[in-house]
Order: structure tokens, then sequence, then C-alpha cells
């Protein structure tokens, strides 16, 4: 993990908490900021020492309490924030977007690693991670194979995806008004908005804002094997079927008002609603993703 990205990350993690109005008047002790921030006693009294610094807290006389509000400039940006497998994850994945890579497509590990500015170690446990799930494939003295996927492995995966996500969203409409979650809804409704405005030159983005959407639904049904699996569903439903550009910017348009009403649906709180919204959203991906598993058939047997 990269230098001080626990304690970043815990800082933005303190900084929210203050500004969600979680941490008020007189701060808790240090034990009990380490147990909700699931950080060590150490990174707790840095993160306390640069909110002093900055008069997000005060101290005095050993009591510690809230001081000014919260600015959005306060935060560490998430590449300072992001673990080094996250951050070649996610270029992974966004090299995987950008590009016209197919089943079949040969991976460069050296080649990767100086396009993502990593160590090539770094390319290879990505790799190595992902091979298991049988995407992609070491290939002796050739380096690595990306194989692409079958209609009958994608179909079993969308069926946990539908069970997990019903589940997390009816979680997530029980969240207390004090969750996080819910401002975290809000900052997304809100991008959601500022994209729609924009999508004719943006529908690229589309992309990371579902898989940011869809993973702060789970975050309301916390499990460390859904957290896991839940990185070959982004690779899948958030990438493979975007190599299929036919229709890319009206299939993004039409998923992105699915996104709004799925948001209006979670915060009226309204279980019927809600679980119309999430099936009608997850039927339209399901669909999206058979049509581009059968075009990409195509497209690789060519013209008869």
């Amino acid at each position: 993990m990269r230098t001080d990205t626990v304690y970043k990350r815990a800082f933005n993690r303190a900084a929210s908490m203050l500004r969600d109005g979680q941490l008020v008047s007189e701060l808790p002790s240090e034990n009990e900021l380490r147990r909700r921030m699931c950080v060590s006693r150490t990174t707790v009294r840095k993160v306390l020492r640069e909110l002093v610094h900055r008069d997000l807290i005060t101290e005095r006389d050993g009591l510690r309490t809230t001081g000014r509000a919260v600015d959005d400039n306060d935060y560490y940006p998430d590449v300072e924030t992001t673990s080094r497998a996250k951050h070649v994850e996610q270029q992974f994945m966004e090299w995987m977007l950008r590009g016209d890579t197919r089943p079949g497509t040969s991976i460069n590990e050296l080649e990767l690693a100086r396009q993502f500015g990593v160590a090539t170690n770094g390319i290879r446990e990505f790799l190595i991670r992902f091979s298991r799930f049988g995407l992609i494939e070491k290939r002796p003295n050739t380096g690595w194979l990306f194989k692409g996927f079958t209609e009958d492995f994608a179909l079993e995966l969308f069926e946990i995806r539908v069970m997990f996500e019903l589940r997390s969203a009816q979680l997530f409409s029980r969240q207390p008004d004090s969750s996080p979650l819910w401002s975290k809804l809000a900052a997304l409704r809100m991008a959601h908005t500022d994209l729609l405005e924009q999508i004719q030159s943006r529908f690229h983005d589309f992309s990371g804002l579902d898989n940011r959407f869809h993973r702060l639904i789970n975050e309301a049904s916390p499990n460390r094997f859904i957290d896991d699996f839940y990185d070959i569903i982004t690779f899948i439903f958030h990438y493979h079927y975007q190599w299929n550009k036919q229709d890319e910017k009206q299939r993004n348009l039409a998923a992105l008002h699915e996104h709004i009403a799925y948001i209006a649906a979670l915060e009226s709180r309204d279980s019927a609603r809600i679980e119309l919204a999430c099936r009608a959203h997850l039927a339209s991906a399901r669909e999206t993703l058979m049509r581009s598993l059968i075009g990409l058939d195509e497209t690789n047997v060519g013209p008869s």
C-alpha cells in the first residue's frame, strides 16, 4: 500500500464524520475513534493532530471539540487514498473500457506497468488474482491472454448480483438519518444530474458512475465475500458490454435515467418502489449484457 494511504483514508473518514454530524461537540476517546474507523491508535492520533492543525477540531486541557466546518478542499483526493492494488485495478478497467480489447487479446505485463506507472509485480498480482475466475489465462513464455466470457458464465453471475443487490437496496432504505450513506447518495444524485446535462460529450463517464452507484448500495450490507466477488461483477457489467459500441450513448442515457429513478426510490424509503426500480434497472442491464455477448460473437465470427 502506498505511503500514508491508510492515514489519508482515515483522515477523509474523520472529516466526513464531522461533516455528517456523527462527531459533535466533545469528541469521543481515541479508543472509540479507533473502533469506529477500524484503524490503529497511531493512525487515529495522526489524524487528530492534522484535524487540530486545520482547525477542524480544537484541543484544550485534553478535551477535543469540533471546530470550523469541513470544506470539500479539506479532503485528500481519491488518487492519494487508493491502495496500489485498487489503483492497478482501476487503471486496468479503464484500459479495457477505452480501448478495443477483445477475447484473444494478449496482455503484456511490462507494457501495462509502464502505461499505469506501477511496478510489474503490481500488474502480475492483479492478473493472477483475476485469473482464478477464468477470464484471463497465463500462457507459457507468451504472457497473458484475455479469454472473454461465455453466456452461461455471465448469467450465473448475474443471478447472484440480483439476489444480493435486492437485499442491499432494502437494507439501504432502513439506514438511520445519521448514516453517511445518505449524503453519499445525495452526492451521487448530483453527479448523475451533471452527467445527464453533458451526456453528448461525456457518455463514456457513465461506466465509472455506474460502478460507484452500485458499490454504494452494497455498502448497506457489507460482506467480505461479496466485496471480493464484486470485482468480477464490476469487470463484466461495467466493462464487457462496452465493447459493443454501436448504441453506447443511447444505452448509457437510458441507464442514467434508470439510476435517477432508482435513487429517488431509495430516498423515498418505499420498499415496493425500491424493488420495482431495482428489478427494472437490473433487467435492463441483463438485456444489455446478452445483446453485447451476441454482438461480440457475431463480430468474432465475421462475414460468412
